[in-house]
């Protein structure tokens, strides 16, 4: 069973983007070459500024569906508490 992971990006706007994936590293490759979401294609893709491992793809989708009801200051404590 694959290991999930629930990300925030850092887009070049400065705006953060929430995601679940895999394998972050090629996830975040396919956002900077234009290939992941609308959303991150249309900013751009900054940086990975946060990762969570999940222990199933459906607790990673509750994760990320909660981290999307965050604030944007509450975002920036969970990136800044790692």
């Amino acid at each position: 069973m694959p290991c999930y992971f629930v990300y925030i990006l850092e887009c070049s706007d400065g705006s953060l983007y929430t995601g679940i994936a895999t394998d972050v590293d090629r996830r975040f490759a396919e956002h900077a070459a234009g290939k992941g979401s609308k959303y991150v294609h249309a900013r751009g893709a900054k940086r990975i500024a946060y990762t969570e491992e999940a222990p199933s793809r459906n607790e990673a989708l509750k994760r990320e569906a909660f981290i999307k009801t965050l604030t944007r200051a509450q975002k920036l404590c969970l990136i800044g508490s790692t």
